[in-house]
């Protein structure tokens, strides 16, 4: 046998075995995939996903997996280290700053919510007195605030939703939803009720406005008050809140990398683009 012909075979053999197992072929090492978990609002969420593309696209070896269910259960998550990261459309309730007394919140954005009715709704602006009071069953009828003789089919949030818990706390002063109420799980489910429902009201965040639906101003004093990026920063509208992200002890590596991202320059040119406000 000539060996000076088997050695360099050999040589090669190695090589290439060496060349899979290091990825020079691109197989790579799946064990560098870093995982990174985000769950909570659905008013963030849209925020979040647009953000997580951009951060993906940057970062080959990032997988950011986002899902909804609420304000309360990004809270619940984060504080209990399920996800990386939470996501809720309003602050902290005491309790939850008892239980969870480590979790740090992020502002991100803020937003408006938008009072919104179907397109075939005459109707064009209301008091926030008004909206408590077709909230709480005062108002029955469009009928009776100037519109046509409808019945009004009040749409809101589950109790999950963060949106609810700021518009239960701001607009109906704690009060209770009337009897009725339709309880959606998401923004998206409540603008779609509207869609296909003539005689429906409901509210969601700046960044689900469309043409698909007709936006409600909101009167304060003698100005009628539109739902606008522009009004929210400036403090005129007066149905508002921030944004948050949530991390149990504090953001650390791929977390923080990430969050410090969306309060970037380019990260909070996403907020805008989404139809939120930047900070």
């Amino acid at each position: 046998m000539n060996l000076k012909a088997v050695i360099p075979v050999a040589v090669i053999v190695v090589v290439i075995i060496g060349a899979y197992t290091g990825g020079l072929f691109g197989t790579g090492d799946r064990s560098e995939i870093q995982t990174l978990s985000v769950q909570g609002s659905t008013t963030v969420l849209p925020i979040v996903q647009k953000a997580a593309e951009r951060y993906m696209d940057l970062h080959a070896t990032v997988n950011i997996q986002i899902s909804g269910g609420g304000s309360s259960v990004g809270v619940k998550s984060a504080g209990e280290g399920t996800v990386d990261i939470g996501m809720a459309s309003r602050e902290l309730k005491d309790a939850e700053k008892n239980e969870y007394p480590d979790l740090k919140v992020i502002t991100i954005a803020r937003d408006g919510i938008a009072l919104i009715v179907n397109l075939s709704n005459p109707i064009s602006g209301v008091t926030v007195e008004e909206v408590k009071g077709i909230y709480d069953g005062t108002y029955t009828n469009w009928s009776e605030l100037g519109g046509d003789d409808v019945d009004i089919v009040v749409v809101g949030r589950d109790s999950a939703s963060g949106t609810r818990e700021f518009f239960w706390e701001h607009v109906m002063k704690k009060e209770d939803f009337v009897a009725g109420m339709l309880e959606k799980n998401s923004n998206g489910a409540v603008k779609q009720t509207i869609i296909q429902t003539p005689g429906a009201v409901g509210y969601v965040g700046l960044g689900y406005i469309d043409s698909t639906i007709k936006v409600l101003t909101v009167k304060v004093g003698d100005e009628e008050v539109e739902p606008t990026i522009e009004n929210v920063k400036n403090g005129s509208y007066p149905i508002s809140r921030n944004l948050y992200l949530l991390v149990k002890g504090g953001p650390e590596g791929l977390a923080k990398d990430f969050i410090d991202f969306i309060l970037s320059d380019e990260g909070q040119s996403i907020v805008q683009e989404e139809g939120f406000v930047p900070v």
